[in-house]
């Protein structure tokens, strides 16, 4: 990446371990779990952040030939709203690699597959508490699953429709307060500055490296 530098150098993201004094696990769920940790700043004093433990998660912008977006509406409790996403999940299968879940999860959550994958962009949802980081792929060259080869889908995902958006709405949505869920903002906001810039084919390869992912 080409920036302007300073007295800090590039604006670009670098690793930084500041020393842990002490840690206590406070919690531990079925996905996620809470520690506390003592943390010695450079300056010699310490402060206690408290840590929301997460797997990591991939989401899938999934662009067609006519630049619509596969876009499915689930029911999210924590903000008790029905948001239109796009398809993602957690890595939660081990030893399975971020592209191969975000595979997976086009196949299960949307009913299709794709055989041409990109990095997108990489982010950290909420850096301030929580360690997940996100990979959001590109997938183009999208078939539609056979009825009888789709996954059975449960629990929330259970009656949840599949649609596909003109990349220009939702764009406009986001915009404009009615699309709220941060993985699709993140992927399709993305997605329209490539588009803009340099391009698709300019795009991380699908098995880039990713340091951020836990």
């Amino acid at each position: 990446m080409t920036a302007d530098t300073h007295s800090h150098g590039p604006i670009q993201d670098c690793p930084e371990q500041w020393p842990v004094i002490e840690s206590a696990h406070r919690f531990a769920g079925r996905i996620i779990g809470v520690r506390s940790d003592t943390v010695r700043m450079p300056d010699g004093q310490t402060v206690t952040r408290d840590v929301v433990i997460h797997p990591g998660a991939v989401g899938i912008v999934a662009l067609d030939d006519v630049g619509r977006v596969l876009v499915i509406r689930q029911y999210r409790h924590t903000v008790n709203h029905l948001l239109w996403e796009i398809p993602a999940g957690i890595l939660d299968v081990p030893g399975e690699s971020p592209l191969r879940a975000a595979q997976r999860e086009l196949y299960e959550e949307a009913d299709h597959r794709a055989t041409d994958w990109r990095v997108l962009v990489d982010v950290c949802n909420a850096p301030g508490a929580l360690s997940e980081a996100l990979r959001i792929y590109l997938a183009r060259g999208l078939t539609e699953v056979p009825e009888g080869e789709r996954h059975q889908r449960v629990d929330e995902e259970a009656d949840t429709p599949v649609a596909r958006a003109p990349l220009v709405d939702l764009v406009r949505g986001i915009l404009a307060g009615e699309l709220h869920n941060n993985v699709l903002a993140s992927g399709v906001l993305a997605l329209s500055a490539a588009l803009a810039g340099d391009g698709l084919d300019a795009l991380r390869p699908a098995d880039a490296p990713w340091p951020m992912r836990p």
